[in-house]
């Protein structure tokens, strides 16, 4: 079954109430955001990252970017890198490559949410495709994910 079908099954048999859009095709959480018509602040991005410890999945707004560095420390791990477009390939088979929702729970992947996002009442993210857009309430995302919440950003550039 596709991400899409499965992430949908879980949030029904959850009782979670979120709604599905699509748009055309774009590849990146900010074009993602501009489509939807949001700003990019309030559209999680999901970035998937390896260490000593295995996978972890990061989320964070799309207008951010991750800091390794602080994310490494605040976990107390010796070492971190990104994944590669091939482990995310195998990791989510069920996804178009760097589509992947932040449900790392789906995955037996654990999930940390920057601290900036606590503060939001929704999340909408990238459902499995480049197209697919899953809109819900953040206190259902934490209640399903329960994410790890840890200070991790830097606000990029405009």
């Amino acid at each position: 079954m596709e991400i899409l079908g499965r992430l949908r099954d879980f949030l029904d048999k959850n009782n979670v109430q979120y709604q599905h859009t699509s748009h055309g095709r774009v590849y990146t959480a900010r074009e993602a955001a501009f489509a939807e018509h949001l700003p990019p602040h309030n559209f999680a991005k999901t970035v998937v990252f390896f260490s000593e410890n295995g996978y972890g999945m990061a989320v964070l707004p799309a207008d951010t970017l991750v800091d390794l560095n602080q994310l490494r420390q605040d976990l107390g791990l010796a070492r971190l890198r990104l994944a590669t477009e091939s482990e995310l390939d195998e990791l989510f088979s069920d996804c178009e490559v760097g589509a992947m929702p932040p449900f790392g729970n789906l995955y037996g992947i654990p999930v940390y949410m920057d601290s900036i996002m606590t503060g939001q009442q929704a999340i909408t993210f990238n459902a499995g495709t480049h197209q697919d857009v899953v809109h819900m309430r953040l206190r259902d995302y934490e209640r399903l994910v329960k994410p790890a919440v840890v200070p991790f950003i830097r606000v990029a550039a405009v």
